[in-house]
């Protein structure tokens, strides 16, 4: 009997072992990666906060605006051709912007609306100028008017860059762009102007980049 005890004992003992190490192992995983996993996820949750505007208007501004600054590039590289081409898909964009979701601000529908139409006039002129230079006209009335909309509708996704070239069109007559950094190149053909005149930072506290 004692022989079977002590045997009983043993094996208790290893069961008691494997259970305390199994109790140790998991208290370590949560203090190490389970609890890194779980910071991770609380970033991303962070970062990922809506926008005041739903997911299809956010959507349909974002290609408006990835157009735009293709377009500028073109602009700067002085290529017509490759100008048109961006501009023909920046007036579609914007005839599919979704406009209508902002009618739940009625503060701010019909100015924006109306300064839609104008934006969606001004680039449609743009790609019937006959030359370079009057794009860039067209391309200073353009910006002007996409800078007021996005001004009006608070644009939150990104922070925005209001540029100016203060002899784009001869001295003391300024042309103006829009970019997505402080550091922008001169769309209007002339180094070593660019001055940033104003900043749109809309984006929510929480969510915004240095």
């Amino acid at each position: 009997m004692d022989y079977l005890y002590r045997n009983f004992l043993g094996k208790m003992k290893k069961v008691f072992l494997i259970y305390a190490v199994l109790v140790v192992s998991i208290i370590g995983w949560y203090l190490t990666a389970g609890k890194g996993k779980k910071i991770i996820n609380d970033s991303k949750a962070t970062a990922l906060k809506v926008s005041k505007h739903s997911r299809q208007f956010n959507e349909s501004i974002e290609v408006v605006m990835e157009s735009y600054y293709k377009m500028i590039d073109d602009f700067t590289k002085g290529d017509t051709v490759a100008v048109n081409k961006n501009a023909e898909k920046l007036k579609a964009f914007l005839d599919n912007l979704k406009i209508d979701e902002l009618k739940t601000d009625s503060s701010i529908y019909e100015t924006a609306a109306g300064i839609w139409d104008n934006t969606r006039t001004e680039i449609a002129g743009m790609i019937t100028d006959p030359s370079l230079e009057a794009k860039r006209e067209s391309l200073n009335l353009f910006s002007n008017e996409l800078f007021t909309l996005l001004l009006t509708i608070h644009y939150d996704l990104a922070k925005l860059y209001w540029q100016e070239c203060a002899s784009a069109f001869g001295e003391d007559t300024p042309g103006n762009w829009i970019s997505a950094s402080e550091q922008s190149q001169n769309p209007y053909g002339k180094k070593d102007c660019v001055t940033v005149k104003k900043v749109i930072n809309f984006v929510p506290a929480d969510s915004k980049k240095s």
